[in-house]
């Protein structure tokens, strides 16, 4: 059968580029005397690849050079790269690999379930003071007394200690209480907001005002908080120890009310942030590398 023009051979007229304009081919050849030319890939239905154009005889000849085969193939490694990479994905989200919550810098503290234990009180009773004997059996009745709570973004610890002078006579009245925290931040870094959570104590609107002033040797930051009233029938002094330490932060608070008839000579509030330094350094070297218990 012979080639009679380009309007009678289905393969002779130029077809579209399936990417876009290609380049210019060099030295052309008439369709009609190239028995030989290479089509592109016909279309189907769909404009995919692989099918018969609409209209071609059965027998025609298939994409030169195993295009569509080719393709086929190369679709299908792309497919199976594609779902490798997801499986691998899915395996890196399972086990934390692409885990966006950063690990927590405990800096070798660990959970204990009772703080007082792990308190240090000589300074206090280096200072003539001891803890009030228990008023009862019943655990609220307890002094001191220890708590703790362990969570998923935090474990806290607490010891509440009631202190009297030791020579205190029966018509002495004062109030003395050190509260100690304990807190290991297992979710989230407390290092943007600690000095602020103390330095806005400044910015406070009190009339006795507080003070406050960096603590150098402890931790990796810490402050302090002094604030002393004196009135006419009573003094009292609250003072604020914190210290960070990675994503470890401590606290210990000391707060005594004292009447005017009581005999017994009170530490100034400078003499406390001595002792609450001093128990804080001794009570983070036990708290450190710690076990539950």
């Amino acid at each position: 059968m012979s080639i009679s023009g380009d309007q009678n051979n289905p393969y002779g007229r130029p077809q579209p580029h399936p990417y876009g304009q290609g380049p210019a081919p060099q030295n052309p050849v008439p369709a009609q005397q190239n028995p030989y030319v290479q089509q592109p890939p016909p279309q189907g239905p769909a404009g995919g690849y692989g099918y018969p154009a609409a209209g071609t005889p059965l027998g025609a000849p298939g994409p030169p050079n195993g295009t569509g085969r080719g393709m086929s193939g190369w679709l299908w490694a792309i497919g199976g790269a594609v779902a490798t990479s997801a499986v691998w994905g899915s395996l890196l989200f399972a086990t934390g690999g692409f885990s966006s919550e950063p690990s927590p810098d405990l800096a070798g503290y660990g959970y204990t379930g009772d703080l007082c234990a792990d308190t240090s009180m000589t300074p206090f009773e280096n200072a003539g003071l001891k803890a009030k004997a228990s008023t009862g059996t019943a655990s609220k009745d307890a002094n001191p007394q220890h708590s703790g709570a362990q969570q998923a973004s935090l474990d806290i610890m607490w010891c509440n200690t009631s202190l009297e002078k030791k020579n205190a006579g029966s018509s002495d009245y004062s109030s003395i209480w050190l509260s100690n925290t304990a807190t290991l931040h297992k979710k989230a870094d407390p290092a943007p907001e600690f000095a602020d959570s103390y330095r806005s104590y400044e910015k406070q609107d009190a009339s006795t005002g507080y003070r406050v002033e960096a603590v150098p040797g402890l931790g990796e930051e810490a402050f302090l908080v002094t604030r002393k009233d004196d009135g006419s029938t009573s003094s009292s002094s609250y003072v604020i120890l914190g210290v960070r330490d990675g994503w470890m932060t401590y606290q210990s608070t000391w707060s005594n009310y004292t009447s005017s008839s009581s005999s017994s000579k009170q530490p100034t509030a400078d003499e406390v942030a001595t002792m609450l330094k001093t128990s804080a350094t001794e009570t983070l070297k036990r708290l450190q590398n710690s076990r539950s218990r």
